[in-house]
């Protein structure tokens, strides 16, 4: 079954920048859709990027488009968000997803920026 491990979040100012990484268990990692997603408190999880199974095409919400970059490093079995010129509205539990074409979720990583 596979697992996903998220990590990176914490605190930082408006403008700074965090680095989330998504550690995926499971042996054909390569063959994955993935994506990252997020929720803040009393809100609806939204999409935030989704990237192919090469790495080739990435997807970005309008919202983080120009601030956020996703990537995979397939050998690694990782996925990254590298979020930066952070915003308090991207205050929120990041989660990765992955699809194998069964839909898979981590636990959250909780990313707070304050003004």
């Amino acid at each position: 079954q596979v697992q996903l491990v998220e990590s990176g979040g914490g605190l930082v100012q408006a403008g700074g920048s965090l680095r989330l990484s998504c550690v995926a268990s499971g042996r054909y990692f390569s063959t994955y859709a993935m994506g990252w997603f997020r929720q803040a408190p009393g809100k609806e999880r939204e999409y935030v990027a989704a990237i192919t199974w090469s790495g080739a095409t990435t997807y970005y919400a309008d919202s983080v488009k120009g601030r956020f970059t996703i990537s995979r490093d397939n050998a690694k079995s990782t996925m990254y968000l590298q979020m930066n010129s952070l915003k308090p509205e991207d205050t929120a539990v990041y989660y990765c997803q992955a699809v194998s074409p069964k839909v898979y979720w981590g636990q959250g990583t909780q990313v707070t920026v304050s003004s």
